[in-house]
Formats: C-alpha cells, sequence, structure tokens
C-alpha cells in the first residue's frame, strides 16, 4: 500500500497544489482586471473608482473585457500556485532541520522564500499578463500571449525584458508570502489549541490529528490575504508600473523602484497612488486567498499527507 500511494504522492500533490491557485484566481479574474487599469492610472479609467471601472469595463469592451488577460494568467498561476505550495513545505523541512528554527519564525521565513522562488521562476508569464489585461479595445499593441512575448523579446532588450519590476516584486512578495503563511499558520495553531472541538474536527486522512473546519479554513485564509496585502501593497504598485513599461507615458520617470514610489507619491499622493485600488485588492485577495488555503488543506488530507 505504502507503495502504491508514493507515486500519486509525489506527482499529482504539486498538480493539485497549483489547482489550488488556478480556482482561487479564476473567481477573482474581472477585479484583477481592474485592478491593473487602476493601479498604472489607464488613461480611459484613471478619473473612475473602483466600483464605476467595475461597470464601465463591459459598457466600452463588452464582459468578456473583465477577463482580459486571464488566458496568460491561468497558464502562469498553475506553475506559480504548484511551486509557491511545493517550496513552502520544503523550506520549512530544510529550515528546521538545517538551522534549528522552528514554529512561527520558520513559516515566515520558509512562506518568504517560497514566495520569491515561485515569483522567479513564472515572471516573464506575468510580465506578459500585465501586458494584456492594461490594454484597452481598439489600441491593442499585442494581439495575444505568443505575439506579447515576441514582442517584448525584440523590443525591450532580449530576455532582460521579461524581468523589468523584478526587484520590487521580489521585495514586495517576500513580506507579502511571509506574513500570507506566517498568519494562516498561526491563526490555525492558535485556534486548535484555544477552541479545538468549535473550530477544529478530525483529519479525513488521519483522525488523530485535528484540522480546522472548511467555514473557518476559508476565514483565516481571508484574513491571512488581508494583512499580507496591506503591508506590501504600495510595491505592488510601483511592480505594475514597472512592468507596463513602455506602453505608459511616463515610463522614463519609472524605470527603478525608488524612483518608480517617489514618481506615484509626488504625483498622485498615498491614497490615489500608492494605495490606488487597495479596496478592490481586499475584496479581490480575501476569497483568492481563503480559496487557495482552503483547497491546500483539503489536498492535504485528500492525499493522505497530514
Amino acid at each position: 500500500a505504502g507503495a502504491n500511494f508514493c507515486i500519486p504522492s509525489l506527482f499529482c500533490f504539486p498538480s493539485w497544489k497549483g489547482i489550488a491557485g488556478c480556482c482561487a484566481k479564476t473567481t477573482t479574474a474581472p477585479l484583477d482586471r481592474v485592478k491593473i487599469l487602476l493601479q498604472a492610472h489607464n488613461h480611459h479609467y484613471k478619473h473612475l473608482g473602483v466600483f464605476s471601472t467595475l461597470c464601465a469595463v463591459p459598457k466600452k469592451e463588452g464582459y468578456l473585457g473583465l477577463y482580459k488577460g486571464n488566458g496568460a494568467m491561468m497558464i502562469r498561476i498553475f506553475p506559480y500556485g504548484a511551486i509557491q505550495f511545493m517550496a513552502f513545505d520544503q523550506y520549512k523541512k530544510v529550515i528546521k532541520k538545517q538551522l534549528g528554527i522552528s514554529g512561527h519564525v520558520h513559516r515566515l521565513m520558509a512562506g518568504s522564500m517560497a514566495g520569491i522562488t515561485a515569483v522567479i521562476c513564472t515572471y516573464p508569464l506575468d510580465m506578459v499578463r500585465v501586458r494584456l489585461a492594461f490594454q484597452v479595445k481598439g489600441e491593442h499593441k499585442y494581439m495575444g500571449i505568443i505575439h506579447a512575448f515576441k514582442m517584448i523579446y525584440t523590443k525591450e532588450g532580449g530576455f532582460s525584458g521579461f524581468y523589468r519590476g523584478l526587484t520590487p516584486t521580489v521585495v514586495g512578495m517576500a513580506p507579502y508570502a511571509g506574513f500570507s503563511f506566517f498568519t494562516f499558520g498561526t491563526l490555525k495553531s492558535i485556534g486548535l489549541a484555544q477552541a479545538p472541538n468549535l473550530l477544529g474536527r478530525p483529519s479525513l486522512d488521519n483522525p488523530d490529528v485535528l484540522v480546522l473546519k472548511t467555514h473557518v479554513n476559508l476565514l483565516c485564509g481571508g484574513i491571512a490575504g488581508a494583512i499580507a496585502q496591506t503591508i506590501s501593497y504600495p510595491l505592488d504598485v510601483t511592480r505594475r508600473r514597472m512592468q507596463l513599461g513602455a506602453v505608459l507615458p511616463d515610463s522614463e520617470k519609472c524605470l527603478t523602484m525608488v524612483q518608480t514610489l517617489k514618481y506615484v507619491y509626488q504625483q498622485h499622493g498615498i491614497r490615489r497612488g500608492l494605495y490606488r485600488g487597495l479596496s478592490l485588492n481586499y475584496i479581490r485577495c480575501i476569497p483568492s486567498q481563503a480559496v487557495a488555503f482552503t483547497t491546500y488543506e483539503l489536498m492535504k488530507q485528500f492525499l493522505h499527507l497530514n
């Protein structure tokens, strides 16, 4: 029985973790597209607020306009989710074994390292997705995913063109992924320790192990996402503006992370600049993270890994 189980656990578990990320992103794809339009002040929508933009996009571009760039996102998020969750488990084991660190600190470190690993591996796909999502009907520079790859490679310095904005991405993902996993793990530990009967139930694969009930998992995942987003959001705005690069009229003023942060702050301030679209991001990230962490926990039980 042990030999038979080894094969699916080795090959299927990373795939199921990728599916967790895909499910989460699919539910929030329209919100993600609107967030990109607002963060970089697209000239068609820059005078609008969050909900006004949500209404304006279908009127101008049709309802499919809300899903612009979604194909590239799906291609990216599958390996991203798989790499992030798998790397988190591996880093956690290595940190505990090699450094002798356990508890909250090793979850924070492992989460940060997992986020950075996933971002670097899938960054070119994220670059293409953002370029496609920022386009407005009637002003298409890129005809699709393959065409975008070709254009960026030939017009923006070859392979290095795909990594524009990597610095704020890595700097931002460290606290985002770190605090996300840290908060979820901490809430899970506290909940099961303080109210095991109210919040917990026996694991499906191992009755001796307590896991959070599904609705509690969703709540903890949502809270983890909200806290992590608040901390790292200004760097997310910086990343988007740098990724868009040549398609923005003020691209020469956003060449480095520090330069971009200063420019956005000076031109638009904190609320309408560094934190523009944050309320939308809460709506987007809370269900996204809730679904991702809940699916992740359920797959661990399904594949008998508790």
